[in-house]
């Protein structure tokens, strides 16, 4: 398992460190591994420095590669990326799907950070009370949640409040905000053509419709309120 403490010696070097853990573990090709892992994490040129001066990005992955360094079937990060600068968070979270793809390994992540979640799982629990909640990919946490949310773009924004008093006489809309070229609104539905056809016919002009994909925040907020 990996903490946000990656476990590490700073007054050792990558190298030292892997090969301290590597003896623990009684890996018997551990030069062999130690090798590939420094090249996976893209630490070779640093296998001989110490430890307590790498940034906390070069830690972070030093700290994974000290976590698959025995080839577990399943692996336990929680928070890899916390306290990282945006470039290191990439980085790591590339490392994250490179070991659940090429690696075949199964990869719990526990995390606050929901943005990131979205991005890399392919599958998420929503806990609640040590309960499990939701649980299902995003796309059909999406699709199961029963609301949708459409993105109007007005030929002229001033309409808007206008646009407002329309849409609100539709029984399924709810959630009516405005932006700067339009607004947005939350169906209980899937179809958005009785707002479109009341609109056009009080003389709206729409320029554009979409629907918005729904945030794994925002479902996490609902279930949140369901649970309250």
């Amino acid at each position: 398992m990996l903490l946000e403490n990656n476990g590490l010696f700073d007054k050792l070097t990558a190298y030292e460190n892997l090969k301290y853990y590597g003896e623990l573990y009684g890996i018997p090709d551990i030069e062999e591994r130690i090798v590939e892992l420094l090249e996976f994490t893209d630490l070779t040129e640093r296998k001989g420095v110490l430890v307590g001066t790498f940034s906390t990005g070069m830690k972070r992955k030093l700290g994974i590669a000290r976590a698959i360094l025995h080839r577990p079937e399943v692996l336990f990060l929680d928070e890899p990326t916390s306290t990282l600068d945006p470039e290191a968070q990439k980085m790591v979270r590339d490392l994250i799907v490179h070991l659940s793809g090429d690696e075949s390994m199964t990869v719990f992540l526990s995390s606050h950070n929901l943005d990131e979640v979205q991005k890399i799982c392919s599958r998420v629990a929503i806990l609640h009370g040590g309960k499990i909640k939701a649980l299902d990919s995003v796309e059909n946490l999406r699709k199961n949640r029963g609301v949708t949310k459409v993105r109007f773009t007005l030929s002229d924004s001033a309409q808007v409040t206008e646009a407002r008093s329309v849409v609100s006489a539709v029984a399924d809309v709810s959630d009516f905000q405005e932006n700067e070229t339009g607004f947005t609104i939350t169906l209980s539905g899937s179809s958005a053509s009785p707002v479109i056809s009341r609109l056009c016919n009080a003389g709206i002009g729409i320029e554009e419709v979409g629907k918005d994909q729904r945030s794994l925040e925002d479902i996490y907020i609902e279930v949140m309120r369901e649970e309250a």
